[in-house]
């Protein structure tokens, strides 16, 4: 598995009720800032009918799906990247995941204490904005000297990363994420910013946290200012309410969680929302195998070749990858079996270089 995506945002907003609830784990969610000081990990199954539709046309002894690493880290304040509030350790926290959720508070609630007094969603985002990127001007402008001594040298390879570094500095300048600038920079770009491993180049998420009337009617002001600013940085926001994922959580069975979920209104929970959007975040994509002993869910970066997902299943078989025998879901589906599959000619075989789509079921040949 081993992908990542860590739940950040201001104290008291949320954060460790929706990883309760994302995990069905007990770590502590009091209201009073830094409840949460060491990171809280779960590993969370990722949702998706398909798998559960395979284990139906292939009957198997275990249905596996595939998964995603969540990190509660502890709430960010104002100075954070000064080490206000254990900042600078929270921080190092953020640089160990591939993708972050922000958790933005959207409810009032007289009893749930705000760090700054009120709730303002814009206010807060520019708060985390202001915070991670500062910690990366710290590391760009810390590698910018480093390279005007090596540049002046004569080295153009150190010239040439200079300048890439000095477009990248612009935005953290103004506290503006480095995502915003990655998307015009060439591959070769691209390969200078990625060892700093830079908080704000991290894909993120906006995860409004509501309060429950306002699940069924139109956005209020506090989640349209969340969009606002996710869609000026061509970002994902998914609307939720912690408080009714907190109760169908604790709840023991699915008729128990479906009939709740009629009573407050809800199709789905906003947790597969935000499971589903932390994957495709991720731009992960999922390819099966399916047999007698197990039906499992496997995963993939988009562009992954062949030999890549046979590594996935076992390194050995992507050390020794021959081919892989492979069928769309869709035409699995509409054949219903791998003998009717092979009969009407979908059951196909590919090479290396072949580059697994979502929802491929794979089987690999090997020799090792």
């Amino acid at each position: 598995m081993g992908f990542s995506c860590g739940i950040v945002g201001l104290p008291n907003v949320g954060k460790s009720t929706i990883f309760n609830a994302l995990t069905r784990s007990q770590v502590p969610a009091e209201n009073y800032p830094f409840c949460t000081i060491d990171p809280n990990v779960g590993v969370v199954p990722v949702p998706d009918p398909r798998l559960r539709r395979l284990g139906e046309l292939v009957p198997t002894e275990r249905i596996v799906p595939t998964a995603i690493e969540f990190v509660d880290i502890a709430g960010l304040v104002k100075g954070a990247s000064q080490g206000e509030g254990l900042g600078n350790q929270f921080l190092n926290h953020i640089a160990q995941v591939e993708a972050i959720a922000h958790i933005v508070r959207c409810f009032e609630d007289s009893q749930v204490v705000h760090v700054s007094g009120s709730v303002d969603p814009q206010r807060d985002i520019e708060v985390i904005h202001t915070e991670l990127a500062l910690r990366d001007l710290s590391a760009v402008t810390s590698t910018i000297s480093r390279l005007e001594k090596t540049a002046k040298s004569g080295d153009k390879k150190a010239a040439a990363a200079l300048q890439i570094l000095k477009e990248v500095v612009k935005p953290l300048d103004q506290g503006q994420p480095v995502r915003r600038v990655l998307a015009g920079l060439s591959p070769d770009a691209a390969e200078v910013v990625r060892p700093l491993n830079l908080l704000t180049a991290k894909p993120m998420l906006y995860v409004a946290n509501v309060h429950e009337r306002e699940l069924a009617g139109a956005d209020s002001p506090q989640v349209e200012a969340v969009r606002a600013i996710a869609q000026a940085e061509g970002a994902k926001v998914v609307v939720i309410c912690g408080a009714i994922e907190a109760q169908l959580a604790a709840l023991e069975s699915d008729a128990e969680r479906a009939e709740y979920m009629e009573a407050v209104g809800v199709k789905e929970p906003g947790l597969h929302q935000m499971i589903r959007s932390g994957y495709a975040l991720l731009n992960l994509i999922t390819f099966f195998t399916v047999g007698p002993k197990e039906d499992r869910a496997w995963t993939v970066h988009r562009g992954a070749t062949a030999p890549e997902a046979a590594g996935q299943v076992h390194s050995d078989m992507e050390r020794g990858f021959i081919r892989a025998e492979v069928i769309g879901y869709d035409d699995f589906l509409s054949c219903g079996s791998e003998a009717v599959a092979r009969e009407r000619g979908k059951w196909r075989v590919e090479g290396k270089e072949y580059v697994v789509q979502d929802g491929d079921l794979m089987y690999f040949r090997f020799s090792v």
